[in-house]
C-alpha cells in the first residue's frame, strides 16, 4: 500500500465526518482527488462507490437502533436509485470542462443557498408535515439526480430539504443518509459499467468515508451546528474558486 492509498483514506474519514453532519463531504473528496491528478469523472465515480459504503453503514447503523423503519429505508432508496442512475448518465456523456461550468453554476447556487438558511442550525418540531405522495418525492428524486452526476452539496440539500418538511434536524440529517445509499448505488451502478471505476482509489475512500460516518452519527447530538454551518460555507467558496480556475 503506498501513501496515496492512506492519504486518501485520511480524506475519506474527514470528508465523510463533516457530510454525515452538515453534507458538503464531496467538496473535500473531489477538490483533493483532482489535486493528486484524478480525473473528474474517476473522482465522482470514486466518491459515489466511497458514499455509497458510508451511507450504507449509516443506513445500517440507524435500522439496527430503530431510528428509522425498513418501509421508509426502502422507499427513500429506491426513488433515490432512479435519481442517481439517472444524473449518472447525463454525468457519463458529458466532457470534463462542461461538467466544471455545470458545477460551478450549482455550487454558487449552494453557496448561497447555505449562506442564507438559517432553519438547518436549529431544532424543528416535527408538525404539520406535508403528506402529498409526489411533493415528497419529487425533491429527493431531483437531489439524488444531482448526487448521482455532480454530488457536492446533495447532502446539504437533503437536510435543508428534510428540515423545510418539518423535521429536526437529526431526522432530516438520517433520511438524508438513505438518500444519499440510494443515489450512490444508482450512480455506481452506471459509472461501473462506463468503466470510471478505479478500484484501488474507491477501496481506500471507502474505508475512510465508512469510519468517518459513523463517527458523525455519535457526534450527531453534540454537533455545534454553527460552526458546522460556518466550516461548510468556508469548502464551497473554496471550490468554487478552484472551479474558477480550472475553467479559466
Amino acid at each position: 500500500m503506498d501513501t496515496l492509498f492512506f492519504t486518501l483514506i485520511g480524506i475519506g474519514i474527514v470528508s465523510s465526518f463533516i457530510g454525515t453532519l452538515a453534507g458538503g463531504g464531496g467538496l473535500i473528496t473531489l477538490p483533493a482527488m483532482m489535486l493528486v491528478g484524478i480525473p473528474i469523472q474517476i473522482g465522482i465515480a470514486t466518491n459515489k462507490f466511497s458514499s455509497g459504503v458510508a451511507a450504507l453503514t449509516s443506513v445500517s447503523y440507524l435500522l439496527k437502533n430503530k431510528h428509522l423503519s425498513g418501509k421508509t429505508i426502502v422507499m427513500n432508496v429506491f426513488i433515490a436509485l432512479a435519481g442517481g442512475v439517472s444524473g449518472a448518465l447525463i454525468t457519463s456523456s458529458m466532457t470534463e470542462r462542461t461538467m466544471n461550468i455545470i458545477a460551478l453554476v450549482l455550487l454558487i447556487f449552494a453557496f448561497i443557498v447555505t449562506l442564507k438558511n438559517k432553519q438547518w442550525v436549529s431544532s424543528v418540531k416535527e408538525t404539520d408535515k406535508d403528506t402529498s405522495i409526489i411533493s415528497s418525492n419529487i425533491m429527493p428524486f431531483f437531489i439524488a439526480a444531482y448526487d448521482g452526476g455532480f454530488g457536492p452539496g446533495s447532502s446539504t440539500f437533503g437536510i435543508l430539504y428534510y428540515m423545510h418538511r418539518k423535521n429536526t434536524y437529526t431526522k432530516a440529517v438520517q433520511l438524508t443518509r438513505v438518500l444519499i445509499l440510494g443515489s450512490c448505488l444508482g450512480a455506481f451502478i452506471v459509472f461501473y459499467q462506463t468503466g470510471f471505476v478505479q478500484w484501488h482509489y474507491a477501496i481506500a475512500m471507502a474505508i475512510g468515508s465508512a469510519v468517518g460516518s459513523q463517527i458523525g452519527l455519535l457526534a450527531l447530538p453534540k454537533v455545534p451546528l454553527k460552526l458546522a454551518k460556518y466550516l461548510l460555507i468556508t469548502i464551497i467558496f473554496l471550490l468554487i474558486g478552484q472551479v474558477l480556475f480550472k475553467i479559466a
